[in-house]
């Protein structure tokens, strides 16, 4: 099978389909050829601050056509696992709608008084108090989850603290490390292979980082394909230990060959 064969497709979003507040030209092809072609897809994303809904709204504003059940976010994954390990629990969330929203669609409670996770995700407004909170929280004995270990995101003026930063500041008070469960980790992955009752002989990711999406999709067993549109250049991939099964400059290099 050749890349052109594969019946599900995880795409990555930033650097893939988007750059800031535009399509990547090609997205918008590449996507409506998936659809075409009865292709499943999803477009997954480490940030956890938006819900499905507010991204397929805001792909929309771009010329990107994307159904909110067509989206995976490291908020959804982390919903998921928690659903499977401990059902109808409860969590202290430092976070946004996109994290809080898929808790309780997993059936959880949101809580302050002794929480059976601390669960830190992704926002615009980093509370000192909330973290002071979890900290002791997690010190009493509540489980430590981050919904991704990106230290750093991007903003119109330069780099921000992302969750990773935030989990490595509770994990130094706590002596607790978190357990990360966005890229590079391949439950990301296998949780989105998992919604769309897909399997990772017959599914390809693409992606433009190779620490994240494609070692994520490696050690998922996936055939992976690095795109060049985003943060990753050409003379980088040599540095890793690891190859992508493919390397293109973007996605509209892969529309004429998906049939």
């Amino acid at each position: 099978m050749t890349t052109l064969g594969f019946r599900s497709w995880l795409v990555d979003m930033d650097g893939v389909l988007i750059r800031g507040d535009t399509a990547i030209p090609g997205a918008d092809r590449f996507l409506s050829r998936l659809s075409e072609l009865g292709r499943r897809y999803l477009v997954m994303t480490n940030n956890s601050i938006y819900t499905p809904r507010d991204l397929s709204a805001h792909l929309r504003t771009m010329g990107l056509d994307v159904p909110e059940d067509c989206i995976w976010t490291s908020a959804l994954a982390a919903a998921r696992l928690l659903e499977k390990q401990r059902p109808g629990g409860s969590a202290f969330v430092i976070g946004e709608a996109g994290l809080t929203t898929a808790l309780h669609a997993a059936g959880y409670t949101l809580s302050e008084q002794s929480p059976d996770y601390v669960v830190v995700g992704e926002t615009r407004t980093y509370s000192f108090e909330r973290i002071t909170q979890a900290i002791r929280l997690i010190k009493l004995g509540a489980r430590f989850i981050a919904t991704n270990p990106d230290a750093t995101g991007p903003a119109p003026g330069g780099p921000v603290p992302a969750t990773g930063a935030v989990a490595a500041l509770i994990s130094r008070a706590t002596g607790v490390e978190p357990y990360f469960v966005g890229k590079p980790n391949p439950l990301m992955v296998r949780s989105a292979l998992n919604a769309i009752d897909a399997h990772s002989e017959s599914a390809a990711v693409v992606g433009d980082r190779m620490d994240t999406d494609v070692k994520s999709g490696l050690e998922a067993g996936m055939y992976t394909v690095l795109v060049l549109s985003g943060s990753t250049a050409r003379a980088e991939v040599e540095r890793y230990p690891f190859r992508p099964s493919r390397i293109v400059e973007s996605v509209a290099d892969l529309v004429a060959d998906l049939g």
